[in-house]
């Protein structure tokens, strides 16, 4: 529950805030998230598109949806460049404070979602908040593991003080729901061109290092979960390994990832073992493949080109310039 000065400080933030969802062929999920925002925003013109060559008409259910949109080549995509290229753009001119980031298959849950993520700058010191992502309806038990185990029912502000304590959890975010204090987010230099992904993880080791926070806000839900498979797992961690090792001051100051994963196999396996016992045999060989995936994207640079973009999700990200690839 808001109190009154909190409501305030949640309708101001609203009111000067840019929504920014890069889309690529959403489908039904997408037209799904759109409906949920055109629900709750009375200036439908506040959310701003960034459809990268559509075919599936994800671009036109943003029009007619009354979001401002932008169409760019697909090629020409990138995680983090992308990203500042929508906040230069669409959040320039000092009318806005604030820049809300969310996927195309993140779908806002009850009309309180945005409100309560933007109340988290009353706080002057928070740069980044993020809302709690619960399952899609129907999503399967590892899925739903997933994103129970990293967003909690309980709020928290992080600061460079608790990376002791967390470890490099201390610098989680998500940019599937978002926000950013722009003032911060310039401050700190914006998000990366050089990153496979994880442009909100930079950002996030960025503001920490520089004394801001990072708020996670509990009350603000949106729906998102996926559906991997085997293969899929394996080119996702293999792409958090690149990221990794893109990114030497997140194990410098934050600690290695593997004891964050030891926690989520042995909460993995409790939580079949308690919803789903069948699926046990099958979360062996899925953290076998994230576990290579991942060790495989640390060593990347040893590895040839052309087979890193086989083991990669984000394969996009290898048919740029050799250049960009660090």
């Amino acid at each position: 529950m808001f109190n009154i000065l909190t409501m305030i400080d949640a309708s101001f933030a609203v009111n000067h805030a840019r929504i920014i969802v890069p889309v690529r062929n959403g489908g039904a999920r997408w037209r799904e998230a759109a409906g949920a925002l055109r629900t709750v925003l009375l200036d439908p013109s506040a959310v701003a598109v960034v459809d990268s060559g559509s075919v599936d008409g994800s671009d036109r259910v943003a029009a007619e949806s009354g979001f401002e949109v932008l169409r760019i080549d697909p090629r020409t995509f990138n995680h983090g460049a992308t990203r500042q290229c929508a906040v230069d753009r669409f959040c320039g001119g000092g009318a806005f404070q604030f820049a809300v980031f969310l996927t195309q298959d993140a779908v806002l849950d009850g009309p309180e979602a945005l409100p309560a993520l933007l109340a988290s700058f009353s706080d002057p010191m928070i740069g980044v908040a993020y809302g709690r992502q619960v399952p899609h309806t129907g999503a399967r038990p590892f899925e739903a593991h997933m994103v129970l185990f990293n967003y909690g029912s309980s709020s928290e502000t992080r600061s460079l003080a608790d990376a002791g304590r967390l470890g490099i959890k201390a610098a989680y975010t998500s940019n599937s729901f978002a926000a950013y204090r722009l003032s911060a987010l310039r401050a700190c230099g914006g998000f990366p061109h050089h990153l496979i992904l994880g442009e909100d993880t930079y950002v996030a080791v960025k503001l920490l290092l520089s004394g801001w926070r990072i708020r996670y806000c509990a009350e603000a839900r949106v729906r998102h979960s996926h559906a991997y498979t085997i293969a899929q797992e394996a080119q996702r961690y293999f792409d958090f390994g690149v990221l990794h090792a893109q990114l030497p001051e997140l194990m410098r100051n934050f600690g290695a990832a593997e004891g964050e994963g030891a926690r989520f196999v042995t909460s993995e396996l409790r939580y079949l073992a308690a919803h789903s016992p069948g699926l046990l045999p099958l979360a062996v060989p899925r953290n076998i493949a994230k576990y290579t995936g991942y060790r495989l994207g640390r060593m990347f640079t040893r590895l040839p080109r052309r087979l890193c973009r086989r083991l990669s999700m984000t394969k996009i990200f290898w048919d740029s310039e050799p250049a960009a690839v660090r």
